[in-house]
């Protein structure tokens, strides 16, 4: 089962869960979601009209929780754990996971001293080892480990909860690519019409030249027709014993030989 269908699974269930339970029940059911190992999104419990309610009660910290798994990260919950409930050790993972997906999302190139602040380990093969199994195993990133460089290569980032505000960012970032986009399409349409049109002028020029071509091989040849049609007719009048040399014998007066005595 791809990690998808298994987020779209697992989101469904808690979301029946966070509406059929209220109170202690539904703290106990945020702490499940978020210490589920195959869970990584929680807007759609977020938004259960029971989970809105514990607002201004006492199980309004398991509220404050639920948030922080939704858009917040390690660090976050560092520096606001005495307003928050105890994390359990499947809690910790989770956020820590978060966090690394969290920078993911933003950057190609994670160093490894950046990820050894964020997530709290304490050398190379500790965070190694956690990018390994709990990041991509999880399926949540895809990345190359560069030990020689000291730094994560991000490939695949899996999507976060979008944060509050978040969303109309996201809106005006896709209207600015979308209209970079048309700009770019009309300029390869213009291009492509300019290059059509240059093909035929090319294709024109070219017919231009080739019956230029023609005309002038023509013109060698009838040229060398006439010269060959000359040059027999002044080997026929020039032969010895042609025509001309024989009318010319003809006009000739004859000579009388003189009578025989």
């Amino acid at each position: 089962m791809d990690i998808e269908h298994k987020q779209a699974e697992l989101i469904g269930h808690f979301v029946k869960q966070a509406e059929t339970h209220r109170g202690s029940a539904l703290a106990n059911v945020i702490v499940e979601a978020t210490s589920d190992s195959s869970l990584f999104a929680f807007s759609e419990i977020l938004a259960a009209p029971n989970v809105s309610e514990l607002q201004g009660t006492e199980y309004s910290v398991f509220l404050d929780m639920l948030r922080l798994f939704a858009h917040g990260t390690w660090s976050d919950y560092k520096s606001n754990a005495g307003c928050l409930p105890q994390l359990v050790p499947d809690q910790v993972r989770k956020l820590k996971q978060l966090s690394v997906l969290t920078l993911a999302e933003t950057k190609k190139v994670l160093p490894y001293d950046q990820l050894m602040l964020e997530i709290d380990v304490l050398n190379v093969r500790e965070l190694e080892d956690f990018l390994i199994n709990e990041c991509m195993y999880a399926g949540i990133v895809r990345g190359k480990l560069d030990q020689l460089r000291r730094c994560f290569e991000v490939q695949f980032a899996a999507g976060r909860d979008l944060r509050p505000g978040q969303l109309g960012s996201m809106i005006q970032t896709l209207t600015n690519w979308l209209a970079t986009s048309d700009n770019l399409l009309l300029s390869i349409q213009e291009k492509i019409k300019w290059a059509d049109m240059t093909s035929e002028v090319d294709k024109k020029h070219k017919k231009e030249i080739e019956d230029r071509v023609e005309e002038v091989k023509k013109s060698l040849s009838l040229k060398q027709a006439d010269m060959e049609f000359q040059g027999h007719e002044e080997i026929f009048y020039s032969e010895p014993g042609g025509v001309m040399d024989y009318e010319e014998d003809r006009s000739r007066p004859k000579r009388r030989r003189p009578p025989i005595s």
